[in-house]
């Protein structure tokens, strides 16, 4: 990645199936010093992935960009650190995996709404009711927060 431009140490590899089409993950980020950035790709099936701005002083605060990455088009969304994320998979058996450049922490792990109007995610209808952890259904909205 640094022809990209990019320096970046990976240091642990996480990986996510979902036996169901239709579960959300997310809006996710760790808080410093355990802030993330992420490479997510997927191995299996397919999502829809977002990154929501969640730095304060940006000038694209709380905006978010999404793609679709597929195991058929072995495409890939760098996730950078101020950034949270958050996926829904568009097929059964979908597996996600990412590389993190700070090692998961427990106590500075946070979320934020996925359906925040403020951020106003325009989520793909899947065709089945969402399937949300309670974590994620309980996530404050943006405003509630504190931003990196």
């Amino acid at each position: 990645m640094s022809s990209a431009g990019f320096e970046i140490d990976w240091v642990q590899d996480n990986h996510s199936y979902s036996a169901a089409k239709g579960v959300l993950r997310g809006l996710h980020f760790q808080e410093t010093p355990a802030e993330q950035d992420k490479l997510v790709r997927v191995s299996r099936g397919a999502i829809f992935d977002v990154a929501v701005d969640i730095r304060r002083n940006s000038p694209t605060f709380g905006q978010w960009d999404g793609a679709i990455l597929s195991a058929d088009e072995w495409n890939q969304m760098l996730v950078p650190k101020g950034f949270a994320h958050g996926f829904v998979t568009l097929e059964e058996n979908t597996e996600v995996q990412y590389k993190v450049s700070a090692p998961y922490r427990a106590d500075l792990d946070r979320a934020i709404r996925y359906d925040d109007p403020a951020i106003g995610i325009d989520w793909p209808e899947v065709g089945v009711p969402l399937t949300l952890s309670d974590k994620d259904r309980r996530a404050p909205l943006l405003s509630e927060i504190r931003s990196i």
